[in-house]
């Protein structure tokens, strides 16, 4: 049971980790504390597992895994106790919060204390703790030894402060969040850390109680895999309050990524018929849709602005009674007017190759209320739909009929 709890936890973690990985990329501090905590807590989490732990073992320094497990939780506690000293409270201000002010102040200290901590740890591990042979659980193998006592609790101050911090800090925040999703992302954030508070100490408890008082091996495991349970089921919280306040970003992200994927045929088309219109020309469909250089939401808003810059283009080349024209024979369609629409950009691409542009251009497409970038879009969408089932013939036709109308 707690393999499976071990080894769930760590891959949703790894799974956190890597939907906030392009946090990195951007030049906020902020929001890269966020992600090295994740990413930090998911690498000891790792570190628990039986097949990365037999990974490690191959390397020949004893007990290599329980250090280095040490060294990515002491990391990502660094990097929350970074995060939620310049989450809350404007560093401008010219009265800060008194519990504001301890969090940045036990951050910054946090820093020094840490270097110094790895430094004991390494030395400590090295020289007090008994390591003859490789343990299977570092805890429950080391139980009762005075060195190994002390080591893990030069380790456990660390989270002991980070949780009572966090835990403070993301309750009180609660009570002030702006949306549900964030209050109640910042709930579980808080209850896992306080749950965190109370697996130190239950653990510190556990190691110096072995210490004073041997325990029996039956009670020793009992308390050993039922804190670690917890410790992974705490990390569950963790992910899952990290997860929701994200939840309506994500959606987001899905309804913009699907939008550019719907759009490419009718962009791709466009470009391809007035080159230089776009930035660069197109790619192929896949290409277009997992490029990274540039968000999604920018990407789509650049995309209409491309297709309402060919729309200017194609008032040059078109007769002037064609929109008219369209109109008329998509009277009978489900969705006439974006048909109408999609009619005069076929047309347009089908008239760049037999027409000469005029020096006078027709009036601009009727202007629709549009409120945002999403909802052109949208419309844009709607246009593409009707316009993949126009074939050149019908286009050609339609200018045909058009040209005819004009004269």
């Amino acid at each position: 049971m707690l393999a499976f709890f071990e080894y769930l936890a760590a891959s949703v973690m790894t799974l956190v980790s890597i939907w906030r990985a392009p946090a990195v990329r951007y030049g906020d501090a902020h929001r890269r504390s966020l992600w090295g905590g994740y990413a930090g807590f998911a690498a000891a989490l790792w570190l628990s597992t039986g097949a990365v732990m037999d990974a490690v073992a191959r390397i020949p320094v004893v007990d290599l895994d329980a250090l280095l497990k040490h060294f990515a939780s002491t990391s990502a506690i660094l990097a929350a106790l970074t995060y939620v000293a310049t989450s809350y409270g404007k560093s401008s201000a010219s009265v800060v919060p008194r519990h504001v002010a301890v969090s940045r102040w036990i951050a910054r200290v946090a820093y020094k204390v840490g270097m110094v901590g790895v430094t004991v740890l390494t030395i400590l591990f090295f020289t007090v703790v008994d390591r003859p042979t490789h343990s299977t659980d570092f805890v429950t193998d080391h139980a009762g030894e005075l060195g190994a006592g002390i080591y893990m609790t030069v380790f456990y101050f660390f989270p002991l402060v980070t949780t009572a911090v966090c835990g403070y800090q993301w309750t009180r925040a609660s009570r002030r969040a702006e949306s549900t999703s964030m209050r109640l992302g910042l709930v579980l954030m808080a209850i896992a850390m306080w749950m965190g508070l109370i697996y130190v100490a239950a653990r510190i408890a556990i190691i110096w109680a072995a210490i004073v008082a041997p325990l029996a091996p039956d009670t020793l495991d009992a308390g050993v895999t039922g804190t670690a349970i917890w410790m992974n089921a705490l990390f569950l919280i963790v992910a899952l309050g990290a997860s929701i306040p994200t939840t309506q970003a994500a959606v987001a992200r899905w309804r913009t990524w699907r939008a550019l994927y719907q759009l490419y045929p009718l962009w791709r088309d466009l470009m391809d018929a007035f080159p230089g219109t776009s930035l660069y020309p197109p790619r192929s469909r896949l290409r277009e849709c997992t490029r990274s250089f540039s968000t999604f939401d920018v990407r789509l808003d650049r995309w209409t602005q491309d297709i309402a810059d060919v729309a200017d283009k194609i008032r040059y080349v078109v007769p002037a009674e064609l929109l008219f024209v369209a109109e008329e024979a998509v009277s009978a369609h489900p969705d006439p007017e974006p048909a109408a629409e999609a009619y005069w950009y076929k047309a347009g691409i089908e008239a760049t190759a037999i027409r000469e542009p005029s020096d006078r251009p027709l009036l601009p497409l009727q202007s629709k209320p549009f409120t945002d970038a999403t909802a052109e879009s949208a419309w844009l969408v709607r246009v593409r739909a009707a316009y993949s089932e126009i074939t050149a013939a019908q286009a050609r036709r339609l200018l045909t009929l058009a040209e005819g109308e004009a004269a």
